[in-house]
């Protein structure tokens, strides 16, 4: 079992000045689910190498038995440092790709052609793609081989709008995913705000906040037993 993982390379919250990425746990508790069930993992980002890390997510609120885990792992965070760009990817080499969130991934994976024609290509091949938190956001420019937005008439979740309004973000990212998905034509739910919430729809697995990472991982793993 191969699964790709792909990561944000956007650094800049906006106009803020302050510094984002991909959030830790997001990466952390998928990873190890993967690995801890045998998958060969590729860590992958539009730039390559080192992906910048939200520094929010690795304050001590945010840390997890997972995220230490990963932290203390040498052979982990040596291939965090050395990802691979994702334009030499191809999806035939892979079983599923898996997108940790964030909020980086709505500046830059939501407008990536190589993000987006991975995307298609994955599910073209009739592979899992499994999204969480922001990256659900990274769908809004995929489309069916007809030419129709790929969540239109698919039951979808992400990061909440309210869930946005808590933590001050609403005006400074480029787009609410909840609000994104719904336009685009997606059937959207979600659970309560923080909680483990995971939606699944053919090839698709959505979960919704950092708090669904691990359930989404394992949703992919039942998906592809």
């Amino acid at each position: 079992m191969k699964i790709l993982m792909v990561l944000t390379s956007h650094d800049q919250l906006g106009t803020t000045g302050r510094k984002t990425g991909f959030w830790l746990e997001e990466l952390a508790a998928p990873f190890y689910t993967f690995k801890d069930a045998g998958a060969h993992i590729t860590l992958a980002s539009p730039k390559g190498g080192n992906p910048p890390l939200d520094p929010k997510s690795n304050e001590p609120d945010f840390q997890t038995e997972q995220t230490h885990r990963f932290e203390a792992d040498p052979d982990a965070m040596a291939q965090l440092a050395a990802t691979v760009r994702l334009d030499s990817i191809s999806q035939s080499d892979f079983d599923a790709v898996f997108y940790p969130g964030g909020h980086g991934p709505l500046w830059d994976l939501a407008e990536d052609k190589d993000s987006i024609a991975l995307i298609e290509a994955f599910l073209a091949s009739n592979k899992h793609v499994a999204l969480v938190c922001h990256a659900p956001g990274v769908l809004r420019h995929v489309k069916t081989p007809e030419g129709k937005p790929l969540v239109e008439g698919k039951k979808v979740t992400g990061f909440t709008n309210t869930e946005e309004e808590a933590v001050g973000l609403t005006n400074v990212v480029p787009f609410l995913v909840e609000d994104e998905l719904i336009a685009k034509g997606g059937i959207y739910s979600k659970g309560a705000d923080w909680s483990s919430y995971v939606v699944t729809d053919g090839l698709l697995i959505t979960g919704q906040n950092p708090t669904s990472s691990a359930a989404t991982a394992e949703e992919l793993i039942r998906q592809l037993a």
